[in-house]
């Protein structure tokens, strides 16, 4: 028995040892030497085929090293211009191996800068499609959808045109906020100011306005802002359609209240509307001074004031031409009081004229009548005067005719400072009168009618005046120049006749009645009437007769200058 070859060790095994064991197994077959070339030769095709396939698979890993170091560096320069980096890359010497692992770090860092900048790109983006998705009105749509990102421009300028958008979007969204919350601020103002619902109102335009929505944010849509602007511009219009109209109804309240003498307390309860009357539209504040109600309330007291005004209508006519009439005869303006009380009370019986419109007019009337009046003052005001001046004449004329004036009578010298006083006003009566018609006849070229004094004009009147104190003047001259020549005349009888005993009273106080010491007291009706001094005539010839024989007159002997001498 042949001796069993030994085995080989695994790891000692190569191809020489077992072609040498196959020889020796092939001898112990026995196998012939074609036998042995042909498997010789399949071992060698065999074993070709094994090279030949490790050298393909070795040329094709060459292969894929070449072109993923192509991939790599293609990747990296892509990466480089997307990132807007400045540097470069260039190969490194060495085995593909070496090439690959000095390109590995280089492009996962520029991935990791892709990374970073894409996650900003998109934040941003996303940042920017919310707010113009918000401004558009359909921030629900496009909230869950990622904007799209060019992967092809990823540089720091195009990161920054994008950051600069946003930054605009951010702040015109805060604008719009600022003016959202502005314009929900007013309407709630105005809506307590108005008394109206204001979350009704408000979720009109937009539920999220309210903040009664959970995760939703205030609408900013150009829609929500025109609603806002729409509401607001409505809404001011309302109130000041509602201020002018209790405006309104207020001045007619005062304008009742004043007509029927209303009372104070019962103005009070409308205070609040009567307040409003000089307020602009801006100064209403208050809550519910422009509710509805309110406004209803006025209008019904209003048409209650109304009612009770057409019942007092006629006293309050007949009030304001008492008061007419009053402004007239405090002027001494002519006034014919039964004919136009005739004709108010025809037109209010009639019911052809509205009451209040009469009673307007009425109010114009009163108004010319203290025009007129205020024009007509001074001059009245100067005649005044006059008057006075020609009372204290004429007192004046009575007292100089008493003879018995400066006894030493009660009151005697009170009369004897008015004389004093009187002939300095006396004196002045020329220059008032003249002063009194200058004014008198301008203001006649002015208003271009004649200036009446209780339907007289007055001018006529002062030159009747005038006329009559000139012939009084004249008659107290004539008086005086008698009394000179009767003087005369008995000086010249004493002169002739002498002396004879006097059979008279002595001087001195008599008790006759008529003697008695006293200052003529001013008749009643002796102011300058309409045509001047009433009663002028029968003055005159009073004046006359007490100028030629005075009634107390005692003759007294006067002696001649030669007598002393003689």
């Amino acid at each position: 028995m042949a001796d069993v070859p030994t085995p080989v060790s695994p790891s000692r095994t190569t191809c020489s040892s077992l072609l040498h064991e196959l020889q020796i197994l092939w001898d112990e077959i026995g196998e012939n030497d074609g036998e042995r070339d042909k498997m010789l030769l399949q071992l060698e095709q065999e074993c070709l085929d094994i090279y030949r396939r490790k050298v393909e698979k070795t040329r094709k890993h060459k292969a894929d090293l070449h072109q993923s170091l192509a991939e790599s560096e293609a990747e990296i320069a892509n990466l480089i211009t997307a990132l807007g980096e400045r540097t470069s890359f260039s190969r490194v010497k060495g085995t593909l191996k070496e090439q690959l692992a000095a390109v590995k770090p280089v492009l996962e860092e520029f991935r990791l800068k892709k990374k970073q900048r894409m996650k900003e790109f998109l934040e941003t983006q996303a940042q920017i499609a919310r707010i113009c998705a918000e401004i558009a009105g359909n921030g629900r749509f496009l909230n869950s959808i990622d904007p799209p990102v060019d992967e092809h421009d990823l540089t720091w300028s195009k990161l920054k045109e994008l950051k600069s958008h946003l930054q605009e979007l951010q702040s015109e969204k805060l604008i719009r906020l600022q003016k959202v919350d502005g314009d929900i601020h007013t309407i709630h103002q105005l809506s307590v100011v108005m008394s109206f619902d204001f979350f009704e109102t408000v979720n009109g335009i937009h539920t999220s306005l309210t903040g009664q929505t959970a995760n939703q944010s205030k609408s900013i849509s150009d829609y929500t802002l025109a609603g806002l602007t729409n509401t607001l511009h409505s809404l001011k219009q309302e109130k000041e359609k509602r201020l002018q109209k209790l405006q309104k109804i207020g001045s007619k309240l005062v304008e009742l209240w004043d007509l029927m003498d209303t009372p104070a307390e019962e103005q009070k309860k409308f205070d609040h509307i009567t307040s409003l009357i000089s307020s602009s539209v801006d100064d209403v504040s208050k809550p519910g001074s422009l509710a509805v109600e309110v406004i209803e309330q006025a209008e019904i007291e209003v048409e209650r004031l109304n009612v009770l005004k057409a019942s007092k209508m006629k006293e309050l006519v007949m009030k304001r031409q008492n008061e007419l009439e009053e402004i007239y005869r405090e002027v001494h303006m002519d006034v014919d009081s039964d004919s136009a009380r005739q004709i108010l009370i025809s037109l209010i019986d009639s019911g052809t004229v509205e009451l209040s419109d009469l009673l307007a007019n009425m109010d114009d009337q009163i108004a010319k009548a203290k025009e007129q009046a205020s024009s007509r003052r001074e001059i009245l005001d100067r005649m005044e005067k006059w008057h006075h001046a020609a009372e204290e004449e004429r007192w004046l004329d009575d007292y100089e005719k008493d003879e018995n004036r400066y006894s030493a009578g009660r009151g005697a010298h009170k009369n004897l400072k008015r004389a004093e006083k009187a002939r300095i006003l006396v004196s002045k009566i020329p220059s008032m009168v003249e002063s009194l018609k200058s004014k008198i006849k301008a203001w006649e070229l002015e208003k271009g009618i004649p200036f009446l004094y209780d339907k007289v004009p007055l001018l006529h009147m002062l030159e009747v005046y005038t006329i009559k104190r000139q012939e009084r003047e004249e008659e107290k001259r004539r008086c005086r120049e008698q009394k000179r020549l009767k003087e005369q005349l008995a000086t010249e009888q004493e002169a002739i006749y002498g002396s004879r005993p006097s059979t008279k009273k002595p001087l001195g106080p008599s008790m006759n009645a008529n003697n008695l010491p006293a200052t003529p007291i001013a008749r009643r009706g002796a102011t300058p009437g309409r045509y001047g001094l009433s009663s002028g005539k029968d003055r005159r010839e009073s004046g006359r007769t007490n100028a030629v024989v005075p009634v107390n007159y005692v003759a007294l002997p006067k002696e001649e200058p030669n007598a002393h001498g003689s």
